[in-house]
């Protein structure tokens, strides 16, 4: 018996030691990578595409720098798939860059590293749902234009191209990034990863504006200035807090004129003011 719990003891010590040596290289093999990274020059051909990106003209010198170094990160270190469609480097460019811009002023060294892979379409994706009602099944197909889950990000190229070279109160790419930023935490909730001293403020304007926009969409009138956030925000809280994103980076202007505490807490926590970024 004592041979057996030596032997347990030492399976356990061992499974112990591979996995703490897998963290070793793993966070050595990243911090190779960044640092060869920082010294890769920036390949003017992205360059030529970011500039077509209303968001990427107006920042400064020092953002466009800093946001240059974290898409060479982005691009080098996840999977792009292309489905009947083939992945070209505008695509990895344009989608890094709004990945990105999410990022640009939080400090952190998380380039959304539970992210693994990223999957394009070229037109959007019919997928089946499986809906319970009551113990009655039933299977109905939806339409899709982007999707997160798990460690994947869903993309309908088609979509996002015109939307990144085109200013709109849309972006998927934005919505699926937010959905990523808000699952940092561990749970998508609406609530991304806050300061404590910033979290009550955070739930109670947001939770606020999301229970008047589901009570005007259960109505389906007087929509009034909820007609900026539309139907689709008032899902659940971490739609929301997806869409109201894309409204804060693709309408800052609008979104600020009718929801100014939202704005004010949407900028605290991306600390970047996208009303000086763009001109609606």
């Amino acid at each position: 018996m004592d041979a057996y719990y030596l032997k347990l003891i030492g399976f356990f010590v061992a499974v112990g030691l591979l996995f703490w040596s897998y963290q070793v290289w793993a966070w050595y093999r990243q911090r190779s990578l960044r640092q060869m990274l920082s010294q890769m020059p920036f390949d003017p051909a992205y360059r030529t595409t970011l500039s077509r990106i209303p968001h990427y003209k107006n920042l400064a010198a020092e953002e466009k720098e800093k946001i240059e170094r974290s898409i060479l990160l982005f691009v080098h270190t996840k999977t792009f798939t292309g489905v009947k469609m083939e992945v070209t480097d505008e695509m990895k460019v344009v989608i890094a860059f709004y990945a990105c811009l999410l990022l640009l002023h939080i400090e952190t060294n998380n380039c959304y590293d539970n992210l693994k892979t990223i999957i394009l379409y070229p037109a959007p994706v019919v997928l089946d749902n499986v809906r319970n009602n009551g113990g009655i099944y039933t299977k109905e197909d939806f339409v899709i234009d982007g999707q997160s889950a798990n460690d994947t990000v869903v993309l309908v190229w088609h979509d996002a191209k015109y939307e990144a070279y085109h200013l709109r109160h849309d972006n998927v790419i934005i919505h699926e990034f937010a959905h990523e930023i808000d699952f940092m935490d561990g749970e998508i909730d609406g609530v991304p990863p806050l300061e404590r001293s910033k979290y009550d403020s955070w739930t109670k304007v947001l939770y606020e504006d999301f229970k008047k926009l589901n009570s005007v969409a259960m109505r389906n009138r007087e929509w009034g200035k909820y007609k900026l956030l539309g139907s689709y925000a008032a899902t659940n809280e971490a739609e929301f807090f997806a869409v109201v994103t894309e409204r804060f980076f693709e309408s800052p202007h609008s979104l600020k004129q009718h929801f100014p505490e939202l704005y004010k807490e949407l900028q605290e926590f991306y600390r970047i003011d996208p009303a000086v970024l763009v001109k609606e």
